[in-house]
């Protein structure tokens, strides 16, 4: 396809958008997985034609990065003169028996696969037969946007609903039409915030500053207000404990995904104990971290490791528009609690004391300052918080009912993000018509077959459910439930 004129020639590459760009690492790309499996055989025809005559409405996904690296002068968006549509996909036939292992370790193969800046940041393989049907394997890097603005794209590429108006494309943002057809994407949004902190123009110099010199971090928070003052709190949290999760990365990664988990079993775990559906999938996650670390030794009771949790400030709204707009903040996982449902309460207390912070919004503006900062500090900070996390712990809602491309529905959606830095290892959670599936992406040095972490999750989502089948709602008294012994 060729791009239509009335196309941009090129633009500016948002400050916070180049810093995922320049995050890349031989051990570590920037890049989200995505995998779309059909229930039945899908044509590689009709999904080239899906790719040609929808994805390709966004300008993004047919432009390169000029200016090479983006770490030199101010890098830009720029057309493809020699765009063609077959460079980006191909059609591959897994190995016998073409199950689910067999394309986990495909896709684990394409994980630290570079982009060359030379073409637009983006490739797609489809699978024709797999499991009864097709599958779609797409690596979308993340300058190009963040998981919200994916599942925009995503959901402009499915048929519309029987009766509802054709989705927006990117120029369009009046969703008066597509309400019934976006509520998915509002799902999507985890309560998006219009309220975003505003750092000074000199945030860079002072970034480097905090970095480099703690001191500074009373006068800072003085000078600048709360803003600055939770990223001093994030500059001075000590380093994660050393654990076999952490350490020197290599460029080989596995990917593992879990069966389906239904939504009203992690629901019904929520109701009984007060906590949300994403507190009870944290404390899920902080479970296994335990159980699998005990397999290597003793976890100490007060032991903590951190998970870095996106937060979405995307406004509805603004959901067509590619690009990154999220925040990060640091979940402090509490695998020193032996007991699944003390866990779940301690995850749930501090998720809520998260949610009171300022903390997303502010690292939102550190990730914009220091996507146009020099190296030398751009390096400093992804090594200062790279030291502070284990592990990328995403969570994202999608479509509540099954939707179809080309007349064929989707079974199954998963996605695997990156990990940023020098962490080892990706939790990546979605939610798709009822269901919900748990995938991991771990770098291989350090978690050699990430399923025996899976399995760990797994059992903790066990736990949890058989408490529940013994619990009564919470008391007043306490807000704890009643748990009663078992017949």
């Amino acid at each position: 396809m060729t791009p239509p004129p009335d196309r941009p020639v090129s633009a500016p590459i948002a400050s916070v958008d180049s810093a995922w760009l320049r995050m890349d690492e031989p051990t570590n790309q920037m890049v989200v997985t995505g995998i779309l499996i059909f229930e039945t055989p899908v044509a590689f025809s009709d999904i080239r034609r899906i790719l040609d005559e929808k994805l390709l409405r966004f300008p993004r996904f047919s432009q390169r990065v000029a200016d090479g690296d983006a770490a030199v002068g101010t890098p830009t968006w720029e057309t493809d003169p020699e765009f063609s549509l077959d460079r980006h996909i191909e059609q591959v036939t897994l190995p016998p028996p073409a199950d689910a292992a067999a394309l986990q370790a495909f896709v684990g193969g394409l994980m630290n696969r570079p982009f060359e800046h030379v073409r637009p940041l983006w490739r797609a393989w489809f699978v024709p037969d797999y499991l009864g049907g097709s599958a779609l394997v797409m690596r979308v890097h993340h300058a190009i946007g963040d998981g919200l603005a994916l599942i925009y794209v995503l959901l402009t590429m499915a048929d519309p609903p029987a009766g509802a108006a054709v989705a927006p494309g990117p120029t369009n943002g009046d969703l008066d039409e597509q309400e019934g057809f976006w509520a998915a994407v509002g799902a999507a949004m985890n309560g998006a915030a219009n309220l975003v902190w505003r750092l000074p123009a000199s945030a860079v110099r002072q970034v480097g500053q905090l970095l480099t010199r703690p001191s500074r971090l009373v006068s800072a928070g003085a000078t600048f207000g709360a803003g600055v003052g939770a990223l001093g709190r994030l500059v001075a949290m000590e380093s994660d404990p050393d654990t076999v999760l952490r350490g020197p990365l290599g460029t080989e990664k596995r990917v593992v995904w879990s069966e389906p988990i239904p939504v009203a079993t992690l629901k019904r775990i929520g109701r009984v104990t007060g906590a949300t559906l994403n507190d009870v999938l944290m404390a899920i996650v902080s479970g296994a971290v335990r159980r699998y670390l005990l397999t290597r030794g003793p976890v100490p009771e007060t032991m903590n490791v951190r998970g870095v949790i996106p937060v979405n400030l995307r406004p509805l709204e603004e959901s067509h528009r590619l690009g990154n707009e999220f925040g990060l903040v640091f979940l402090s996982l509490p695998i020193g609690i032996d007991e699944p449902l003390d866990r779940l309460f301690e995850v749930r207390r501090r998720m809520v004391a998260l949610k009171q912070s300022p903390e997303a919004y502010v690292v939102f503006q550190l990730l914009r300052a220091i996507g146009a900062a020099p190296r030398q500090i751009f390096d400093l900070a992804v090594n200062v918080f790279s030291r502070k996390a284990t592990a990328v712990v995403t969570n994202v809602i999608g479509p509540r009912e099954r939707i179809r491309f080309a007349g064929r529905e989707l079974r199954q959606v998963m996605f695997f993000v990156p990990s940023a830095g020098r962490l080892g290892l990706g939790v990546s959670v979605i939610s798709y018509a009822g269901s919900v599936w748990l995938g991991l992406q771990a770098d291989t040095g350090l978690l050699p077959d990430p399923s025996h972490l899976l399995d760990a999750c797994h059992a903790e989502l066990a736990a949890l459910d058989a408490l529940e089948r013994q619990t009564h709602a919470p008391t007043p008294a306490d807000g704890r439930p009643h748990v009663v012994p078992s017949s």
